[in-house]
């Protein structure tokens, strides 16, 4: 029999990779905001993975009541409303003051910013029932249905525009293709895995090594980026080193998380 999940933010860069790799045992419902409460109090599925948030970080700065209400309260309606079946949600490096890197799920959280503080009140709502989950990402790429969720369009549509990036050459994430992040996380689904797990590629790259893989890979624009410091960084405050262990959701894969660089040459043919 097939099993049925609720997707929020289904229309967003991982909740449309989501969709795409769904596998063939399971049945996709998506619903609005307005319809989860009849949704899962009437028809409950069998699994919710919630990728509805605000997540660009300058929008939350601006908005943090807004925030709060979309990355805290929402969240916590819904795990009120999926008590007894099983959900997902996603979460952030970025709960992480970034002063060390290559964090594991034991090490303790400091949030540096409204994204990350939000994020982190978030998680301990879910982590609550022991039914349910929380995946903290990385940086993820990939072709989203608006165009500009991932951070490979964040830039592409930079350059396109004819800027001028400053990227950090000492700011540093675990870049994953939102394919990749997909496919884990049904695997984790189809094992009915819960608790706390990290999720990135695996491998540290700055934001300045980010650029150049990129800028070798696109030939419709013209790369221009200069390396810059977090330190010089005028706005708030950033996590200089968010990396994370995957070692606890490997174990879990039936696959070896990738290497950003060597998924890009991996896959070379594909849109990015």
């Amino acid at each position: 029999m097939s099993r049925r999940v609720c997707i929020t933010g289904a229309g967003g860069l991982i909740g449309s990779h989501l969709v795409r790799a769904v596998p063939r045992d399971w049945t996709v419902q998506t619903v609005n905001q307005a319809g989860f409460s009849a949704l899962l109090q009437n028809h409950p599925p069998d699994l919710l993975i919630h990728c509805a948030a605000l997540s660009k970080s300058p929008a939350c700065e601006r908005q943090p009541e807004l925030a709060r209400k979309v990355n805290v309260e929402l969240t916590e309606k819904l795990c009120d409303f999926a008590r007894d079946i099983s959900l997902i949600f996603f979460s952030t490096d970025l709960v992480f003051d970034g002063t060390k890197g290559n964090y594991s799920e034991a090490d303790a959280i400091n949030p540096l910013t409204v994204y990350g503080r939000t994020k982190a009140e978030a998680e301990r709502i879910v982590l609550a029932n022991p039914r349910h989950t929380v995946i903290r990402l990385s940086l993820n790429a990939g072709i989203s249905p608006t165009g500009d969720r991932g951070f490979n369009e964040e830039i592409h549509n930079a350059w396109r525009r004819g800027e001028t990036l400053n990227l950090f050459t000492d700011e540093f994430r675990n870049p994953i293709s939102s394919v990749v992040t997909a496919r884990a996380v049904w695997e984790l689904a189809q094992r009915g895995a819960t608790g706390l797990f990290h999720l990135g590629g695996a491998e540290k790259l700055s934001r300045w090594e980010i650029g150049q893989l990129l800028a070798q890979r696109w030939k419709d624009v013209q790369p221009r980026m200069n390396p810059g410091s977090v330190r010089d960084y005028k706005g708030p405050t950033r996590s200089p080193d968010a990396s994370m262990n995957c070692a606890k959701v490997q174990k879990l894969l039936s696959f070896p998380l990738p290497r950003f660089s060597e998924w890009l040459r991996v896959n070379a043919n594909e849109p990015i």
